[in-house]
């Protein structure tokens, strides 16, 4: 049997309305987001929600992929038997927990210092997990715009090799991993050709500015091609993407925003203080100094969670959801990782304390990812 996935949150209650009766949030949910007048922006559906204009649903939370195999980042430049199992734990939870929806990358694990390709180890689990269940998977995974790629053929090519290691005929989603350099266009026109060929359900570009997404989405909108998704930087302490368009642009578009380190690389879990802050590259820019300045919102992060019984990775995430037209895709390393990110689903902040958690944001700086900005 098939696995189903249910429960979720769609957005937050208003401003004073009841936050924990299961009838009053049925209550205060709102409708079927909807921009000018038309264009749905998601569908819940079993605890899903569409990807943009696309007939893609998925889990509103998904796993990111980032840290399997990776020994650039993350792992300590380590890879080995523990981790793998570690991975595929957190893997098999994610599915146990409803959470269907991963996101991976070419780049993601290269064959540097012992690493191992993130999609190739995601196929794996996939393939052993549907020797023991019927399952239901949805992967995303990205091109990678290198400068010596050129052309459509390129995003094509690249794209088979990556169904390749992960043992699939197709995938739900085909990102842009990051602007190029030149050939943007020619790229777009890849996704376009994937997508019309059968190859990919949806299409989506990652790291694209207001101006970039509004292009990308009419270059794919001449060949009848919706931009499902925008995949970006997004968190209660990094919201950029509120201040620079990118947001409203997606709202406006009936484009998902996507949302990639959405606890902050671990930072909003409130295990990271100035006297105990990340190793790693991390620790470049979540440094004491930075932890000193966060504590005042961890706090308050702290006495909401323990209101509704939930921790800060679940308030954080909550508080994403809450945005609406966003879907989290948090790292799990491990499965009592997954675990806890599922208890984000299920419950809502109330609107106050959404706008509370924001303006105490706000004091947070220091934070910039240049990538966005290109």
């Amino acid at each position: 049997m098939a696995l189903q996935v249910t429960g979720g949150v769609g957005c937050c209650c208003p401003p004073g309305s009841a936050r924990r009766l299961p009838q009053a949030a049925a209550l205060c949910r709102p409708p079927r987001a909807v921009v000018s007048g038309a264009t749905r922006v998601v569908e819940e559906d079993e605890g899903k929600v569409r990807l943009g204009g696309s007939g893609v649903a998925v889990t509103k939370l998904g796993i990111g992929a980032w840290s399997w195999g990776d020994t650039t980042y993350w792992n300590d430049s380590e890879w080995d038997d523990r981790r793998l199992r570690e991975a595929q734990d957190a893997f098999d939870a994610s599915i146990d927990n409803g959470m269907t929806f991963f996101d991976t990358a070419e780049v993601y694990g290269t064959a540097l210092m012992g690493a191992v390709n993130s999609e190739t180890l995601l196929g794996g689990f996939i393939k052993e997990r549907q020797q023991k269940d019927q399952i239901e998977v949805s992967v995303a995974t990205k091109f990678a715009a290198l400068p010596w790629r050129f052309g459509r053929g390129s995003v094509l090519s690249a794209l088979k090799k990556s169904l390749d290691r992960l043992g699939l005929a197709s995938v739900e989603l085909y990102q842009l991993h990051w602007p190029g350099i030149w050939g943007n266009e020619g790229y777009l026109d890849g996704l376009a050709d994937a997508y019309e060929q059968g190859l990919v359900k949806a299409v989506g570009v990652s790291n694209y500015n207001e101006k970039r997404l509004r292009d990308a989405h009419a270059r794919l909108k001449k060949r009848g091609v919706p931009l499902a998704a925008n995949q970006v930087n997004y968190s209660l302490i990094y919201r950029t993407p509120e201040l620079n368009g990118v947001k409203a642009a997606c709202d406006e578009l009936g484009i998902t925003l996507i949302a990639y380190s959405p606890i902050a690389q671990g930072v909003l879990t409130g295990k990271y203080t100035p006297e105990n802050p990340p190793t790693g590259p991390r620790a470049n820019t979540y440094t004491p100094e930075f932890l000193a300045k966060l504590q005042p919102l961890m706090n308050r992060i702290k006495e909401i969670g323990a209101s509704y019984g939930k921790s800060p990775t679940q308030v954080s995430l909550n508080w994403l959801t809450c945005q609406g037209n966003v879907v989290p895709i948090p790292g799990a390393k491990n499965a009592s990782q997954a675990k806890e990110f599922a208890g984000a689903l299920g419950w809502s902040l109330t609107g106050d304390e959404v706008e509370e958690l924001r303006t105490l944001a706000r004091e947070i700086k220091g934070i910039r990812m240049p990538i966005e900005e290109s």
